[in-house]
């Protein structure tokens, strides 16, 4: 976590630092607040995101009254020490108008959707629901969950070769959930596959440099 002397409170003459929001999963941009030092302090030893409101001139924390808290993931700091980046997992809705975000005209980029989905998947398996899908994939196990992947993979083949790209699409959709529930099944998730993501690109680009 960020070492709290390592932000720069004393640029601005109010001494509070802009504070930008993102949601850990999707990726999505929920808000923009500001803190002092005191907010991020409490902020670093609760888990759960402070700010200092400008208009009640005080302390408050996001979900005192909704229950709609920020938990924090990690947190950032800018080249220039005064402006940081929370990465968070919401609980609810971040904005107080009820959206999921306070910026409603934000377009999601493409991979939002596969993060959102594989939130619901970690939703599932850390709070079981009765009849969710999800539950019934994990309870039986790593070989069925592999099994299904592999049916969902041939689905996939016959749809790209002789269904509509509507069907095809729809065939690709199961076969990344599947695949989710599968990577979760082995006690991993998204971000080890961008772990490796990454390396194959570093090894990739190392293997042209040496050529």
């Amino acid at each position: 976590m960020l070492d709290i002397k390592q932000i720069n409170f004393n640029k601005m003459d109010n001494g509070l630092v802009p504070v930008i929001i993102q949601d850990n999963h999707t990726l999505q941009v929920l808000m923009l607040g500001y803190m002092n030092e005191e907010a991020m302090q409490q902020t670093l030893s609760s888990g759960l995101v402070t700010f200092f409101s400008r208009t009640k001139n005080r302390l408050w924390q996001k979900g005192e009254v909704s229950g709609n808290h920020l938990r924090v993931v990690e947190v950032f700091n800018d080249c220039d020490k005064d402006t940081l980046l929370i990465m968070v997992n919401p609980v609810g809705n971040t904005c107080h108008t009820g959206s999921v975000s306070c910026f409603t005209t934000q377009k999601m980029p493409a991979l939002s959707a596969i993060g959102a989905l594989d939130k619901i998947i970690t939703n599932r398996i850390n709070y079981p629901e009765g009849g969710s899908y999800t539950n019934k994939l994990i309870a039986k196990g790593i070989k069925k969950i592999a099994q299904k992947v592999g049916e969902e993979g041939v689905e996939v083949v016959i749809a790209a070769l002789n269904e509509t790209d509507d069907e095809y699409l729809g065939e690709m959709t199961d076969l990344l959930f599947h695949s989710l529930v599968l990577l979760h099944a082995k006690k991993l998730d998204l971000s080890h596959l961008a772990d490796k993501i990454t390396q194959r690109h570093k090894e990739k680009s190392k293997k042209y440099e040496d050529c």
